[in-house]
């Protein structure tokens, strides 16, 4: 499994990528194999606020139908508007062009996993 470092993790498989008070967001690469192919992503739209581990969209794979837990609070400023003609971004690229969303950060960030620690929740 791919865990770049300069990266932070959820237990629940996403990442962020912090540039400032922007945060990057998307799944892991476990995540996106356990899914298998993904064919589907609801996400929030530019403007609406996420709340970190609520629920900000889900996203549907030929096996599944997954929620997707915000590593972070604040105001969505991006969303990925290919990923609705291309979800197989995800699995081809988790990392670069299948981001999901980018949020300005409002509140703590706390809770984050490093590459060790969610290396070490995987492999459990």
């Amino acid at each position: 499994m791919n865990v770049p470092t300069g990266l932070f993790f959820t237990s629940e498989h996403e990442w962020v990528k912090m540039n400032g008070d922007i945060a990057a967001i998307g799944i892991t690469d476990y995540a996106q194999g356990q899914l298998g192919d993904i064919v589907f992503v609801e996400l929030p739209k530019a403007g609406d606020t996420i709340t970190q581990m609520q629920t900000f969209g889900t996203i549907e794979a030929v096996k599944a139908v997954s929620d997707l837990f915000a590593p972070v609070s604040g105001t969505v400023v991006e969303v990925n508007d290919k990923l609705a003609d291309k979800p197989e971004f995800i699995n081809q690229d988790c990392y670069g062009e299948g981001w999901m969303i980018k949020v300005k950060v409002s509140g703590a960030t706390s809770g984050l996993l490093s590459p060790e620690e969610y290396r070490q929740k995987i492999a459990e």
